[in-house]
């Protein structure tokens, strides 16, 4: 697991995840007293896209979620079984030489991956100012642990991002693709997992080489400490948002993105560079749009699972943008 979460990073930062961005004055009560939604509750409404006779819903997911929902979808449950086939949002596999052996022989190489190099403090790799912040934040949401003092700033901001929303009621586990497969088996409707294979070659030098890699990864570590300052509570209302279906009030919390400069920060580093991984997220994209393609060529009734922020805030060249280029007229949620 840490080895395949290290070496993905060098993707994306999974995102996985998602970003919100607010004006509020970081204290420890202040954060836990804000309300999050709990119990069972139906998410956003699903897009549609036509192509033909043929549709394929679209239902938009989301990470971090309320820790204590369940999610249940009366409509999305109606649409699967009327579907031919489900289709989960794009991931990545890796296949370390050796499977799980070489896995377990590798785990030292990553955990010492994952620290500064020359035995460095976060002290000393980051400026003052940001590391008088990053205390702050520790004191609050991580506590007394001076392991993470030796880590590189990005897996540091990793770290305290996971402990923070944590501590804010928020989770970062999928909460709603088991839900969907569980309704999917019950119906005996397909499911396709769109999922790029990697094969790590040479995986110990590839780790080594990235532990004595340079990183410039202090724009990462930052924008996480600036997130982490000013976005948790629009973070909570953003969920809040998803989970009541409320696209509108999710549409308007803007956010501070910090995963897309966590990733872009993998994606430069020199080791990537030179294995030809620095264009992973496309080639993790594509595996979607081919697989729904396929999908709705085939059958009359598609669900598909993406990213719910990549729906909502479409950029040129974005997924509804391609999806409309391969034929589909687009319909929003009403």
């Amino acid at each position: 697991m840490l080895v395949a979460r290290l070496v993905l990073s060098f993707a994306a930062f999974a995102g996985a995840l998602s970003t919100v961005s607010s004006t509020f004055a970081q204290d420890d009560t202040a954060v836990l007293e804000s309300i999050v939604v709990s119990g069972e509750q139906p998410g956003p409404g699903l897009w549609k896209a036509v192509r033909g006779d043929h549709v394929v819903w679209i239902l938009g997911t989301l990470a971090p979620l309320p820790e204590k929902m369940s999610w249940r979808s009366k409509e999305v449950e109606d649409t699967i079984a009327q579907a031919q086939e489900v289709v989960l949002t794009p991931n990545a596999r890796l296949d370390v030489k050796g499977g799980m052996v070489g896995g377990l022989f590798l785990l030292p190489t990553a955990m010492a991956a994952r620290n500064n190099p020359d035995d460095a403090k976060l002290e000393d790799v980051v400026p003052a100012d940001l590391y008088a912040r990053w205390l702050a934040l520790k004191a609050i949401y991580i506590g007394r642990d001076n392991g993470v003092e030796k880590r590189r700033p990005i897996f540091a901001a990793f770290e305290l991002y996971e402990k923070a929303t944590e501590k804010s009621g928020l989770t970062g586990k999928d909460l709603v693709e088991p839900v969907v497969k569980r309704i999917a088996k019950k119906h005996k409707v397909a499911v396709t997992e769109p999922r790029l294979e990697l094969r790590l070659e040479k995986a110990r030098a590839t780790l080594k080489s990235f532990a004595r890699s340079e990183l410039d990864d202090l724009d990462c570590f930052r924008k996480t400490l600036e997130r982490l300052e000013t976005d948790l509570p629009v973070m909570q209302a953003r969920a809040n948002a998803w989970a009541t279906g409320d696209l509108e009030t999710f549409t308007g919390l803007t956010f501070v993105d910090h995963n897309r400069a966590c990733r872009d920060t993998m994606l430069a580093s020199s080791v990537v560079q030179e294995r030809g991984m620095d264009n992973l997220p496309e080639r993790i994209m594509q595996t979607w749009f081919d697989a729904v393609d396929a999908a709705a060529s085939k059958h009359a009734t598609t669900l598909a699972l993406f990213p719910v922020s990549r729906l909502v805030n479409d950029a040129p060249g974005g997924v509804l943008e391609r999806l409309r280029a391969k034929g589909f007229t687009i319909e929003p949620p009403e």
